[in-house]
């Protein structure tokens, strides 16, 4: 089963169950641009707790990435949950489709400076220049798709979208509290290495390596599927 597939019946069975929480938002009366807005304003929760994380924290204190991970993750329920209404309660503009995109964005750098902020802070530096790569690569993958269908041209193509971004790094923050809480602090030295090869923090800091690669991977690949179309 080719992996567009795969997403596409994830994503069905999501919002299959996010279903009862669109009925009760239809009932308040809340709209589709409310629910952006109090997606955006969890996602500035989470980058605080990391900034707080820095500035309160310790070294090692695995709390402040478990819960960002959390609330990382509650905020992409409501980037779920924004579109869904609009279409329920046909209010699906092409103001709203802006502004969904435009919050977005904000939402990932803000996102990505909090990561970067917290690893800086605690001098794992290159960590941090990865963060700020991903972002880098997290804005092209969206602004390769919106200038091409711009110019007319379908571009929805890659294998790093926004849902795999904010998954990846929400679901291994809590991965790295949730181990380390059964583990307690660990690492593997080699003696060539200025740092350590692996120690607890690896299993959030690698997959932003990882998307560092692939965002921008994913933002020439769109590029390339335009020149040949174009």
């Amino acid at each position: 089963m080719k992996k567009s597939s795969v997403w596409k019946i994830v994503k069905n069975s999501a919002y299959q169950t996010l279903n009862p929480i669109i009925n009760v938002l239809v009932k308040i009366g809340i709209t589709p641009n409310g629910v952006t807005i109090i997606g955006f304003l969890i996602t500035i929760g989470s980058a605080v707790i990391l900034i707080a994380g820095a500035e309160l924290g310790a070294k090692g204190d695995t709390r402040y990435i478990t819960w960002f991970g959390v609330i990382l993750l509650l905020a992409g329920v409501f980037d779920m949950l924004d579109g869904q209404l609009a279409r329920k309660t046909n209010q699906m503009t092409k103001f709203g489709a802006l502004f969904d995109s435009v919050i977005d964005r904000y939402s990932e750098m803000i996102m990505f400076f909090g990561i970067a902020y917290y690893l800086v802070s605690y001098h794992y530096l290159l960590s941090g220049v990865f963060a700020f790569i991903a972002m880098i690569g997290s804005i092209m993958v969206s602004y390769v798709r919106a200038r091409a269908e711009g110019l007319g041209e379908d571009c929805k193509i890659g294998i790093m979208q926004r849902p795999e971004r904010v998954l990846t790094i929400g679901i291994t923050a809590i991965l790295y509290g949730v181990i380390s809480h059964f583990t307690g602090e660990f690492k593997i030295d080699v003696d060539w290495l200025p740092m350590p090869l692996f120690e607890n923090i690896s299993i959030f800091t690698i997959p932003i390596f990882i998307l560092a690669v692939l965002t921008n991977y994913t933002a020439f690949q769109r590029l390339n599927h335009c020149r040949k179309r174009m």
